[in-house]
């Protein structure tokens, strides 16, 4: 009967063995809080929109007042130049479309007598919904303030975005009459 002697790894074969694995788990986590932070980094670009009333007070005030977060949203930097009297807000580390807030438009051309208003905390908002269009979002209109103020919601934000600006208008915006355009 012969022994069998069991196999000896060399110590270079088992190290080797081992730091692989580990570089590469330490490699992807890198990479992960790497990108993590490149996405957070990301700033919103945003189109110019005709806003005659942007340099407005009122314009001036809400931008002053508007708050870092939105619920979970946080407030994004906008690709320079950025359009006069706007702000944005996005899921922290996603690339998801931001809620985006413009002061100072012009009255939205769907603005009618016959429009449906919505009150939220003391604010007045007209609704126009991107789905017509194709768009997978919607854009709130404040239409009793000096100024008509935009805050465009990707579809399944929630409520929160229209409660917390609904505060800050009511807050440091007066109420005007409303304008609507004539139907017909």
């Amino acid at each position: 009967m012969s022994e069998t002697k069991p196999e000896r790894r060399s110590p270079a074969l088992i190290a080797t063995a081992i730091a692989l694995p580990l570089a590469l788990i330490t490699g992807l986590i890198v990479a992960a809080v790497v990108m993590q932070r490149d996405l957070e980094a990301e700033p919103v670009i945003l189109a110019e929109f005709p806003a005659p009333g942007a340099d407005s007070d009122e314009c001036v005030t809400l931008l002053d007042q508007l708050p870092d977060e939105l619920g979970s949203l946080e407030r994004a930097e906008i690709v320079d130049p950025a359009p006069a009297a706007t702000a944005a807000w996005r899921e922290p580390g996603l690339l998801d479309d931001p809620v985006v807030l413009r002061c100072g438009l012009e009255r939205p051309l769907e603005f009618d007598q016959a429009a449906a208003l919505q009150l939220v905390n003391e604010v007045q908002w007209f609704e126009v919904s991107g789905a017509e269009m194709g768009l997978d979002s919607s854009t709130w209109y404040a239409v009793d303030r000096g100024e008509y103020i935009a805050l465009t919601l990707p579809t399944g934000t929630g409520p929160t975005p229209v409660q917390v600006i609904s505060e800050v208008i009511s807050e440091h915006l007066s109420q005007q009459e409303l304008d609507p355009a004539p139907i017909g």
